[in-house]
């Protein structure tokens, strides 16, 4: 029942998005607008105070920005019910109007001149949407911890950062820094991204901490966490050197955690290995416990998991091997590689994200537990594959492709590694991703053409095959008189994977194309690794 229940939640999250039906607000959110294009985000400088008994938030955002090109008006993104109260640039108010339900168009007086930095100032209040089931619908999570005490944080992908404070809200434009400042009632903690840089308590009941963020950081990594939060922390020896990790869980879940989160530097050792040197060394890692299941906040990963293994106690695999680790560090963290350093500068592009950390869930199960632990980790998944709709989405409407991203996307990477047929080269070719597109947005394009450069295979065709269309590759097979006849079927026009056979008790690959060929034997049967029928 539990596993019908999370393919159910898996059909819902792909139809969801492809019945829908485009706005000027898609257009607006998703596209880069001549608004958005002639400016570049330098510096954010969000100043916040959250009121916890009235779930309503204030405070102000300062924009620094690059002119690329002049132009006078520019676009700053805030979702209903929030609303912006005034914008200023050098200490003049400005004029502003809304288009659709959450653009904000600001007429800009000073002149704007190429290579200039200039900065607005955004002020901003109201009521943000209210999760109902954080974290895949998005927005503020108000609830209580079992004393009482409230317990709130932030979750936000694909919905925007704009749902709750205003800001260039597009992927393709990442902030290089920023300073977060976040005001609760002092019995309350706020943890955020970056480095705990000042803490104050005011004489009215009230604590301000601040938060610094050296690297370039996506928007909907940018959270608040707030809690009666205990804390502890350790140094993880890695590639770079020290790099600090710090927990975060409330008081009554310190032993549990304690325990599970042991976890963490076991991941990072792992990761470090598959992937590169943690991408935020300057900013830190923590893990922090939240009111949901989890998210991969940069340098402040969310933790809703229970301190079970598996995924709320459940392997998604159903091989046992997801049951030895906790899925939402494992993944979560993943991320850190994998969305926060390389991120998708269009959300139809969220393959980039999330089937290279599904398959790092493969790699940390056989760095731990070997190979073939790791290969029936990532086939077993295959169980939880819709083959609904494409895992690439609609571009420039903020829309994202199919649920299969995460598992069959996982499963594309396992069978392209196979192809490679040098793990060497393929662990290569991963760390290679992070440190060739370090800190960047990239699209679909630049990572197919490297993984294919790299290679030294043309993998276009298979990238066509499993993230354009829905259709699973078939290799048919005929034995007559000692001869084995085969070809690829259920395929893109081009297909011509080679693909690891047994013939006769011979290991070997072989050619196909949608040609029938032919070579002696009399018994033929696939590598597992492969997803193909």
């Amino acid at each position: 029942m539990k596993k019908i229940l999370f393919l159910f939640f898996v059909l819902i999250y792909s139809l969801g998005f492809s019945q829908k039906k485009f706005t000027l607000d898609d257009t607006l959110r998703g596209s880069i607008t001549p608004e958005r294009a002639w400016w570049d985000l330098q510096y954010y400088a969000l100043n916040v105070k959250v009121e916890p008994k009235n779930k309503f938030i204030s405070g102000f955002n300062i924009v620094k920005y690059k002119v690329l090109t002049p132009s006078q008006t520019l676009q700053i993104d805030l979702q209903s019910p929030m609303f912006i109260s005034r914008i200023e640039q050098d200490g003049e108010n400005l004029s502003f109007t809304k288009k659709g339900q959450n653009a904000y168009f600001i007429r800009l007086k000073k002149a704007q001149i190429a290579g200039d930095i200039e900065e607005i100032k955004v002020y901003f209040s109201g009521k943000p949407l209210v999760a109902k089931r954080a974290p895949w619908d998005g927005g503020f999570s108000w609830t209580k911890d079992k004393n009482g005490k409230d317990f709130i944080a932030t979750s936000c992908q694909g919905l925007g950062s704009s749902v709750w404070w205003p800001c260039k809200d597009h992927m393709y434009d990442e902030v290089d820094s920023m300073r977060i400042s976040v005001t609760v009632p002092d019995s309350l903690r706020d943890i955020s991204n970056g480095r705990m840089e000042k803490m104050c308590i005011s004489s009215d009941g009230l604590r301000t901490t601040d938060w610094v963020i050296k690297n370039p950081i996506n928007n909907y990594g940018v959270n608040v966490n707030i809690g009666n939060y205990v804390n502890w922390g350790e140094t993880f020896d890695g590639e770079k050197g020290p790099l600090s990790v710090d927990y975060y869980v409330l008081p009554q879940n310190l032993d549990k955690a304690k325990k599970q989160f042991l976890e963490v530097p076991r991941m990072l050792k792992a990761f470090e290995y598959w992937f590169g040197p943690y991408p935020f060394y300057e900013d830190g890692y923590k893990l922090v416990e939240v009111p949901y299941l989890g998210m991969e906040h940069q340098s402040s990963i969310t933790y809703g998991n229970k301190f079970k293994n598996g995924y709320l106690g459940r392997d998604l695999s159903g091989t046992g091997w997801g049951s030895k680790w906790d899925f939402i560090i494992v993944h979560e963290s993943g991320h850190e590689w994998f969305a926060n350093n390389i991120t998708y500068k269009d959300i139809a592009d969220m393959w980039i994200h999330e089937s290279f950390t599904n398959y790092s869930e493969t790699l940390f199960t056989e760095f731990y537990w070997g190979k073939e632990a790791g290969r029936d980790y990532v086939i077993g998944t295959r169980s939880n594959i819709q083959n609904d709709a494409p895992i690439i989405g609609i571009y420039d409407v903020n829309e994202r492709g199919s649920g299969d991203m995460y598992y069959k996307g996982g499963n594309m990477i396992h069978t392209i590694r196979q192809v490679i047929n040098d793990d060497e080269k393929f662990r290569q070719i991963l760390r290679g991703l992070n440190s060739n597109f370090y800190h960047q947005t990239v699209t679909t394009a630049q990572i197919e053409n490297y993984i294919s450069e790299q290679a030294g295979i043309d993998f276009s065709k298979v990238f066509d095959q499993y993230l354009r269309g829905t259709k699973i590759p078939k290799l048919a097979k005929k034995v007559s008189k000692g001869l084995i006849s085969f070809r690829w079927e259920n395929v893109v026009a081009g297909f011509n994977m080679p693909v690891k056979v047994t013939i006769d008790d011979k290991e070997q690959f072989i050619y196909p194309t949608t040609d029938w060929k032919k070579i002696k034997g009399n018994k033929i049967s696939v590598d597992r690794n492969f997803y193909i029928n």
